[in-house]
């Protein structure tokens, strides 16, 4: 924006002794566009109606003063620079004026080439004024696009980084057909908790990596345990219970899942201490992994396996209450009951849909990749 030269500026004249306004007007009105007023009331009646760049005016007049005055103007209008002129030839009287925050101060009798020298300074110093607001603005709106630019890019990536761990759980789910689904199902479950229960962003997206990764760690577990169909023996139990460390070791050294290794590591751990691998208890248990074994055991009792149909929604909350104070937190379970049945059977319904979508998905990829791997396969020529 062009900054103001002199023949733009407007200039208000406040002053109840008509010969000083008319003096003033005489001087100034060649160079810049002048309105003469008898009061402060009158000038601050101006500044509502339209903008000015200099208010020059006296300090003693009826009705409010000039030194009352220069507050109101700045509150009005932040840029516009104020002048004041008094009779009172005293130190204090222009340190009054300077102080209420006025640009300049003049005494009278004025000297004319005194007046056009505070006048080109003060509108000196109201050009100075707008090109910092000007460019204050400037930078603001470029710290917003900015901003907006990288929380665009880093939702994307978050979004890159949640696609490759949907896949690297659903890789993993196909060792356990028992399960397939669960870490999707049980995700929207645990965050539907964590709103529940109001937690921060941060926590949030800690619970849905750490609950969608919560059995990475079966990894490192043979299949003949993991897919064994008959009870586990004590040794095999042993294995298999080593699978919340595993994924812990797996996800340690990975920055942006570092929060979400606590529902990885402790997902196994009961409020009562009774759990695994390390025996927490309590709050020693973080609030995620908290969150997620009631999320984790409310799937598991309601969805369907080859040896058990799944229970109903009042048997699994039944089971809930039952083992809060014991398997669950307390204050998880409470919040679990004052999500309505309905959002639980909406959210339950959605996880089957998305994940029947993905399987559709997959399949459709693999029969694609075969049917490419087998064009590419070279033929025998006969002759």
């Amino acid at each position: 924006m062009p900054e103001i030269t002199s023949a733009e500026a407007r200039v208000l004249i406040a002053d109840d002794e008509a010969e000083i306004r008319n003096v003033l007007y005489d001087l100034l009105s060649k160079n810049y566009e002048c309105v003469v007023v008898d009061s402060a009331e009158e000038v601050l009646a101006r500044l509502r109606a339209g903008d000015y760049d200099l208010v020059i005016s006296d300090i003693m007049m009826a009705g409010m003063s000039g030194l009352e005055m220069v507050p109101h103007v700045l509150e009005l209008a932040p840029d516009t620079v104020v002048i004041m002129i008094s009779g009172a030839q005293t130190l204090e009287s222009a340190i009054g004026a300077l102080r209420a925050g006025a640009f300049d101060y003049i005494m009278k009798p004025f000297d004319i080439r005194h007046v056009e020298a505070a006048v080109r300074r003060a509108l000196g110093h109201h050009d100075l004024i707008v090109a910092k607001r000007h460019y204050e603005n400037y930078l603001e709106e470029m710290v917003e696009q900015r901003t907006a630019e990288l929380d665009r890019a880093l939702h994307s990536l978050e979004d890159a980084y949640r696609n490759t761990l949907k896949a690297l759980t659903a890789a993993l789910e196909t060792r356990d057909l028992e399960t397939h689904g669960h870490s999707e199902r049980v995700v929207t479950f645990s965050l539907r908790l964590g709103r529940e229960l109001g937690l921060g962003s941060e926590k949030m997206r800690a619970l849905e990596f750490g609950s969608l990764l919560h059995d990475i760690g079966k990894i490192g577990i043979p299949d003949a345990i993991l897919r064994k169909p008959a009870k586990l023996s004590e040794e095999e139990w042993v294995t298999m219970r080593q699978h919340p460390g595993l994924g812990q070791q797996i996800l340690r050294e990975i920055e942006f899942l570092k929060d979400a290794t606590f529902v990885v590591a402790q997902h196994h751990e009961k409020w009562d201490g009774t759990g695994y691998p390390v025996g927490l208890r309590g709050t020693e248990i973080d609030i995620n992994a908290r969150i997620f074994a009631v999320a984790d055991a409310f799937d598991a009792m309601i969805s369907n396996r080859v040896y058990r149909a799944g229970r109903s929604y009042e048997e699994a909350a039944k089971e809930l209450s039952d083992c809060a104070d014991m398997q669950f937190d307390p204050i998880v379970v409470k919040a679990f009951h004052r999500v309505p049945r309905q959002d639980w059977d909406e959210l339950r319904r959605r996880s089957l849909e998305k994940s029947q979508e993905q399987t559709a998905i997959r399949h459709a990829d693999a029969i694609t990749s075969s049917a490419a791997l087998a064009e590419s396969r070279p033929v025998a020529l006969t002759v």
